[in-house]
């Protein structure tokens, strides 16, 4: 039997880098991706093949794939793990950058699914397995265009698992909570940068200061876990279509699967420390 191949996005840090490693360990041949080859060195000193690709460039998603069935004739495994949080008021954050929150987020990882697909059908099976958020099940203040690709990621993989289960095909979500990969760095930034000033500063610090707390880090769970998850999803004979992990992930996508609006939305403001709206 052939050894199967994987393709891991997103894998210079945090979950990807977990995750690429992990699938390397099972026995696969693991192939990086990230934008930039200095941050594949700690992969490519594991075993893993660092392929430089931009999830948010049709062209370098394309010469990725070719360069992956040049050297291995197929690819049995996508796990779509490239994304960022964007964050700051619906109104102010710029429709650039809101694009490229989608970019990064949805339209790349469709388009590596569509690559994909050819080969998979041929072979008559594989997996794609896409890295969304417990932020795909509720919102947060602020957060808007961040959850919306969440959203829309969850909704993509549903409908393609439907699509592609005739051809033996299985796609799979995995929900992470609250996970160590020094996203918020970047989350505080975009935030920052949007709304740290104007109409919409007091929930903006309020945001920043549940962000940076120390409370917040000490609830943070190593990207070792969401890597685990993904590992038995991609190892699995039949998976489950969901696999939520990591810190908060089971209980607050419980909680807003029961409570009202209202009362999900107290629960977000008072999370933040934000005083309950007398309007």
């Amino acid at each position: 039997m052939p050894i199967k191949t994987a393709l891991v996005t997103g894998a210079s840090s945090g979950i990807g880098e977990a995750t690429a490693i992990k699938l390397h360990e099972l026995g696969y041949t693991v192939y990086g991706a990230a934008r930039h080859e200095g941050g594949l060195a700690d992969v490519a000193a594991a075993g893993v093949i660092p392929l430089i690709m931009d999830v948010s460039d049709d062209e370098s998603m394309l010469a990725g794939f070719q360069q992956i069935i040049a050297e291995t004739g197929r690819i049995d495994v996508l796990v779509n793990s490239a994304g960022y949080g964007s964050y700051g008021a619906i109104e102010d954050v710029s429709m650039a950058e809101a694009r490229r929150q989608a970019e990064v987020n949805v339209f790349g990882a469709m388009r590596l699914a569509q690559l994909a697909l050819p080969y998979m059908r041929e072979q008559r099976g594989g997996k794609i397995v896409n890295v969304t958020s417990m932020g795909g099940k509720f919102y947060s203040p602020l957060g808007g265009w961040y959850h919306a690709s969440k959203y829309a990621l969850e909704a993509l993989s549903d409908c393609l698992r439907l699509e592609t289960k005739p051809f033996g095909i299985d796609v799979v979500i995995i929900e992470p909570g609250n996970i160590r990969t020094g996203g918020n760095v970047v989350t505080a930034a975009k935030l920052q940068e949007a709304s740290g000033t104007g109409p919409y500063a007091t929930q903006a610090t309020a945001v920043l200061a549940a962000f940076n707390s120390e409370a917040n880090a000490r609830r943070e769970s190593p990207p070792s876990v969401i890597a685990e998850a993904i590992a038995k999803a991609v190892t699995a004979r039949k998976p489950k279509t969901r696999y939520a992990a990591g810190f908060g992930a089971r209980p607050l996508i419980t909680v807003r699967g029961i409570v009202s609006d209202r009362s999900f939305d107290g629960l977000m403001n008072r999370a933040i420390g934000m005083p309950r709206s007398r309007a």
